[in-house]
Order: C-alpha cells, then sequence, then structure tokens
C-alpha cells in the first residue's frame, strides 16, 4: 500500500466524517450513516484486507467521536470494522459485479443493512437501546432510509471517485 492510496483513502474517511458530522439525527439519536458510503467507497476502489481494515478502523474511531447515539462509541467502532470486512469478502466473491454502478449500489445496501444490524446488535448487548425503542422500529426508520440514502449517493458518486481514480492512476482496480 502506498502513500497515494493512503492519502485516497484518508480523504474518502475525511469526507465521510463530514457528511456523518452534518447530518441530523432521525430517531433515538441514530441517524443515517454516510460515513460508510464513503468506507464501501474506499473498499470498491482499494480492495485488499489491509486496505479495509484500515478504512474500518479509521471509519469506526471517528464514527465512534461524531455519534449522536446515547453509548455509540463502542458499538460504532465494533460495527465499522465488522462491516468493513465484510463488505471486502462481498467485492472479493463478486469481483467480477462489484465494479460496476449497480454492483457498488447493491454492495452498499447490503453493506448499510449490515452494518444497522451489527450496530444495533451491538448496542443491544452492549448498553441496551434508548428509551423503549425496539430493534425493529430503529431498523425501520434508520436503517433502512440509511441504506437508501446510501445507495443513491454511490450510484451518484461512484462513477465521478472512479473515473477520477483511473485518470489520476491512484489504483488499478477501476
Amino acid at each position: 500500500m502506498n502513500v497515494r492510496t493512503l492519502v485516497s483513502m484518508a480523504l474518502l474517511v475525511g469526507i465521510g466524517a463530514v457528511l456523518h458530522a452534518v447530518i441530523p439525527g432521525l430517531f433515538a439519536g441514530m441517524k443515517p450513516d454516510m460515513m460508510l458510503a464513503m468506507m464501501f467507497l474506499a473498499i470498491l476502489l482499494f480492495p485488499s484486507a489491509k486496505a479495509a481494515g484500515i478504512v474500518g478502523v479509521a471509519t469506526g474511531l471517528i464514527s465512534a467521536m461524531t455519534t449522536t447515539f446515547p453509548g455509540g462509541q463502542l458499538p460504532n467502532v465494533i460495527d465499522k470494522i465488522i462491516t468493513a470486512f465484510v463488505v471486502f469478502a462481498l467485492v472479493t466473491l463478486l469481483k467480477k459485479y462489484s465494479q460496476t454502478v449497480i454492483g457498488a449500489a447493491v454492495l452498499t445496501a447490503v453493506g448499510t443493512v449490515i452494518s444497522g444490524v451489527v450496530f444495533l446488535t451491538a448496542v443491544l448487548l452492549i448498553v441496551g437501546l434508548p428509551g423503549e425503542a425496539a430493534f425493529s422500529t430503529l431498523f425501520v426508520t434508520v436503517v433502512l432510509p440509511a441504506a437508501a440514502l446510501n445507495t443513491v449517493a454511490m450510484v451518484i458518486v461512484y462513477p465521478i471517485v472512479a473515473s477520477i481514480f483511473r485518470r489520476m492512476n491512484v489504483t488499478a482496480h477501476v
């Protein structure tokens, strides 16, 4: 992994951090995680276990620092690391399809749902869900809209970023 790759991933994580910080919470302090879209984009552009691990840890730590969910710090770190490796495994298994806009969109939707389930499960086990909120309520009101939002964002952003990175010769995988 070279410096150009690390800087490119850091830029994507930084963009995700800004999006994560400015998007307001929807229900019980939980909000759509646009940082996931940038993490998935980094994994799609730099598909290696090392890159997935680095971007998963970085995204998890930044998400933990900017979360509005009560007790969501540790669950955010757990969620991002697990999700990064699961999405990397899916990208590796579906290599032929993952480099298309439709493939990237599907992986983003699936990855966001996986992330939401892991996050909510971790919160439930570690600190408990806030108030009287049920797992299914949070899943339907936050995770599914986040999956839709991240998917639309990926459909718009992936072809643009892939084209720019291809021209810059940052990654040979685009």
